[in-house]
């Protein structure tokens, strides 16, 4: 699993009306699905596919070790709010699409493709490594007063009792550029 159990209430909703003003400066982009990502840092890309919810409200996880996934229950990136994505670290013995990501450091760029045909660049802010079981759930998913993208992979130690690791690389980025 890519991240812990979502509660119901965490998952994003629209952001209140009043979060927009004029003196957001920052740019953001109306609702498009994300259809590619690439992280030029660590030599990234990747095709993005769509994830919900499990049943037991856990955020879905890609299929593979490609492609990538957007959490569509958050905004699209580009869109005011943190967008999601997840990718896996390493998927039956093979590097995944965010193997490296805790490599990434701030300044770094992340190329998002949309469908409407713009293209979004996020900065990275920070990276962080957070246990499973005490994930920042508010951070990662909720209401912010920008654009800004979230990329999630597992890491820390691997537990082959369970055959999961133990914590989460997530990376915290900010819209930067529209094209």
């Amino acid at each position: 699993m890519v991240a812990p159990p979502v509660p119901a209430t965490a998952t994003p909703s629209a952001p209140p009306a009043e979060l927009v003003s004029s003196t957001v400066t920052a740019p953001q982009l109306p609702a498009s699905n994300p259809s590619w990502v690439q992280i030029p840092a660590l030599g990234v890309t990747s095709r993005i596919v769509e994830l919900g919810l499990e049943r037991d409200g856990s955020m879905e996880v890609p299929p593979g070790a490609y492609p990538v996934g957007w959490y569509d229950g958050s905004p699209t990136p580009g869109q005011l709010g943190p967008a999601v994505l997840a990718g896996h670290v390493d998927w039956e013995g093979e590097p995944g699409a965010f193997y490296a990501l805790r490599e990434l450091r701030p300044g770094d760029t992340v190329v998002v493709d949309r469908a409407d045909g713009t293209v979004a660049t996020f900065l990275v802010d920070r990276v962080e490594e957070h246990a499973k079981d005490d994930f920042p759930t508010e951070e990662v998913y909720g209401d912010i007063d920008h654009a800004g993208l979230r990329l999630i992979t597992c890491g820390g130690a691997f537990d082959e009792g369970t055959g999961d690791y133990q914590d989460n690389i997530i990376v915290f980025a900010s819209l930067e550029a529209v094209g």
